[in-house]
């Protein structure tokens, strides 16, 4: 590149682009990444960031995140969201359709959806739901441009389980647009059962928690879900897998030529059980957080390459809505909120089991965009890609204090946690919209990325 002019250098960086990383830079002009340098270059441009001490990232690309609107959106809302995204080094969400009231499952309900995530700072794209009544309108979600579609096996709020005759019907018509369904992987009648059983005999107490929903309901789950995948052909994502048998059950459909990948979450490779009875209800998440041993095992499938995307399943509410169950923690709302603990959690805790930045990379940007179809244009640190990046400094340390969180209900597991690496910047589009601690970005600025629609 030599003597071209740039609208931005960064340079003095340890870049990590695709599998290499090495000390240099880029440069970028109309929003897109124009030259990749090791070492220097004589570029010239309008701006130069001198990166000197940081590692440059591709922005992350968060696969799975709940901001609760329409209808909820004092739980999160796509403003403050896409603020702590960006916080967090999240240049790119995929919004899920749950939630939200309504949830994201006719055309109606994600014209509204659109409309509430017009205010995001960062680029987006977004999830249809799939439920037990709305067969009908999956043809119009996916012409409405969700980039795929989210199924419960299990119970949630505001948005009905599906079967498994249901399922098979629902991939086959997904695998007919060309899309794929991501699915929560729980038995309903073992955890029905079994919270039944817990309750009935007064068990209120924090451990009943992950009593009521053990790896075995979530390998029945997948295991249903993976032989109706290889029946119908259908692409499957398992979304927050807990436990390394889970993983190995997808690994194993893998090799067998089933359409399927698998997703964790920072979650479950920070916390085990015990924090949910030392934090409370701060820390419940379905699937729960599992033991000590099964959260190395887990890491232990993240240095093999066996989990392909990391996203954090970002699940606010009001903070009353998670005291409700000091006393009973089936009442206490389930989900953690992550949002901006993602990269913390794993240049902190990677770096003690060997995990590489190019890992890191990889399951945090280059595959979720691939999953989404958003490459080349999203998820890596390559010339023709949108310069969506990410600068932090490897060696800062700090206590996450609730003073450190964009998020609108500041409250988090994660609070209070000793991590190391901290996101200093972050560029959406070649533009600075997060730097030393505060957003840079005007609400609205965030591009909307379809999927592609129906076939003629």
């Amino acid at each position: 590149m030599t003597g071209a002019t740039a609208d931005l250098l960064i340079r003095n960086a340890r870049v990590v682009a695709g599998e290499r990383v090495f000390a240099g830079g880029v440069a970028v002009s109309g929003g897109r990444i124009t030259a990749v340098f090791e070492g220097e270059s004589d570029a010239v441009a309008t701006e130069t960031i001198d990166a000197r001490g940081l590692t440059l990232l591709p922005g992350l690309v968060d696969a799975h995140v709940h901001f609760s609107e329409p209808g909820r959106g004092h739980w999160e809302g796509f403003a403050t969201g896409s603020r702590a995204a960006a916080a967090g080094g999240i240049t790119t969400f995929v919004e899920m359709p749950l939630n939200a009231h309504p949830p994201t499952v006719d055309a109606a309900a994600l014209a509204l959806k659109q409309a509430a995530a017009s205010v995001s700072i960062t680029d987006y794209a977004l999830w249809g739901g799939f439920v037990d009544d709305n067969r009908a309108d999956l043809a119009s979600l996916q012409k409405g441009g969700v980039v795929g579609f989210k199924a419960f096996m299990c119970t949630a709020t505001d948005f009905p389980r599906i079967d498994a005759a249901l399922m098979r019907e629902g991939m086959r018509a997904i695998a007919g647009f060309g899309a794929f369904l991501a699915l929560h992987a729980e038995d309903e009648a073992m955890t029905a059962a079994l919270t039944a059983t817990l309750r009935a005999a007064g068990r209120t107490d924090r451990a009943a928690w992950g009593e009521a929903r053990p790896i075995a309901a979530e390998l029945a789950a997948i295991d249903t879900a993976i032989d109706l995948a290889d029946e119908t052909g259908a692409r499957l994502h398992v979304v927050h897998v807990s436990s390394a048998a889970g993983i190995d059950r997808i690994s194993a459909a893998k090799a067998r030529g089933v359409r399927v990948t698998a997703e964790t979450c920072p979650h479950y490779l920070f916390f085990d059980d015990s924090d949910l009875e030392r934090i409370g209800p701060l820390a419940k998440c379905a699937p729960p957080l599992r033991n000590a041993r099964e959260r190395e095992a887990l890491w232990e499938r993240v240095l093999d390459g066996a989990v392909d995307v990391i996203a954090s399943d970002h699940s606010p509410c009001l903070i009353e809505e998670k005291t409700a169950g000091e006393d009973d923690i089936f009442k206490a709302w389930g989900g953690i909120s992550g949002l901006q603990s993602t990269l913390p959690v794993l240049l902190t805790e990677g770096p003690k089991r060997g995990l590489s930045l190019a890992a890191i990379a990889r399951m945090t940007a280059a595959n979720p965009a691939r999953l989404f179809g958003l490459d080349p244009q999203k998820g890596a640190i390559a010339v023709g890609a949108d310069a969506d990046l990410v600068l932090v400094d490897p060696d800062a340390s700090n206590a996450l204090a609730e003073s450190d969180l964009f998020y609108k209900n500041p409250h988090s597991a994660y609070v209070g946690g000793a991590f190391r690496g901290a996101v200093i910047r972050t560029l959406s589009r070649g533009e600075t919209i997060f730097l030393g601690g505060a957003i840079t970005a005007e609400p609205g600025r965030g591009c909307r990325l379809d999927g592609p629609g129906l076939a003629a």
